[in-house]
């Protein structure tokens, strides 16, 4: 005769095993000059439960001579600060939200607060970094966080690692964290308030948290059909953001990464290279690019 308590354990066992280590993101074998990396999608926020991480990222890991990420979230500096403000913040003596005319003034502060941000916590901010803050609330009305951030998570493992095995272990940087932020400020404050009144507006219909939800779900399940169908929706999606995301964002950041990603693994062998989720998706994503450049690529999950 069975007996319920041990059914009962046995099914919550089975649930933990499953829970730990479960594919996230989607991770590629990259092949050339005689080396060997793994690429891998991350996605910028996250919850307790992403960790650990599956094994094959611990093993790739733990053979890596390098890590190599967007840029270092572990190494913030002062300076970054100063660099964050001049691309964050508008100029001194700008009008910023002033200059709008009153009536949509007066909407788009309504439509802040209702989303917990006053026009005494603006300061200034420029439009885009408005609209970082609230896919920021997004994420984490959800549950997702920046401190579980996967790129955080895997940076912290290269330090420590580096630490405990005595041996090196380099983070590499694609990218600078000024780089980044003249990327945002590139749009014009027209197209930056434009911007955030879509931001609003889809916060308003529910459409922003229902792509939020559809990401982050994508990702916990390495949800290939699911991540295709976001590549086609951003190819598709010809709004201000849109075209944003998919021309300065995606398409203009993959070529230069995809040459740094060819260089390592000419350099390397066993690199592991950690980048956002959405550069590893549709017809312009890395993994095309590195097919272009004569690199074998193939997908693990």
């Amino acid at each position: 005769m069975r007996h319920p308590i041990i059914v009962v354990f046995l099914a919550l066992f089975l649930m933990a095993c499953q829970a730990v280590g479960a594919e996230r993101g989607a991770l590629f074998r990259v092949t050339g000059h005689g080396h060997t990396l793994h690429l891998y999608g991350t996605i910028h926020a996250g919850r307790a439960g992403f960790y650990p991480l599956e094994s094959r990222i611990g093993q790739a890991m733990a053979a890596a001579p390098a890590l190599a990420l967007e840029i270092d979230p572990s190494a913030y500096t002062p300076a970054m600060t100063a660099t964050l403000s001049r691309y964050a913040v508008f100029a001194p003596g700008s009008p910023g939200i002033a200059a709008l005319a009153p009536e949509r003034r007066s909407r788009i502060e309504a439509a802040l607060r209702r989303h917990g941000i006053a026009r005494e916590d603006i300061a200034g901010l420029k439009p885009w970094m408005l609209v970082t803050m609230l896919a920021q609330r997004e994420a984490a009305a959800l549950g997702y966080v920046a401190e579980y951030g996967v790129d955080v998570h895997l940076a912290r493992l290269a330090h420590e690692g580096r630490e405990r095995r005595g041996r090196p272990l380099r983070v590499v940087e694609l990218e600078t964290w000024e780089y980044q932020l003249a990327l945002f400020d590139r749009l014009t404050d027209e197209q930056q308030w434009r911007l955030l009144e879509e931001t609003l507006a889809e916060m308003a219909s529910g459409r922003q948290r229902q792509d939020t939800r559809a990401l982050f779900d994508a990702y916990e399940r390495a949800d290939q059909e699911g991540l295709e169908a976001i590549a086609r929706r951003i190819d598709s999606d010809d709004s201000i953001g849109g075209a944003y995301l998919r021309q300065v964002v995606l398409h203009e950041r993959n070529e230069p990464m995809a040459d740094k990603i060819a260089s390592l693994l000419a350099r390397e062998d066993k690199a592991v290279v950690a980048v956002g989720l959405l550069h590893l998706i549709g017809k312009h994503s890395l993994p095309e690019l590195l097919r272009k450049r004569g690199i074998k690529v193939e997908r693990i999950y």
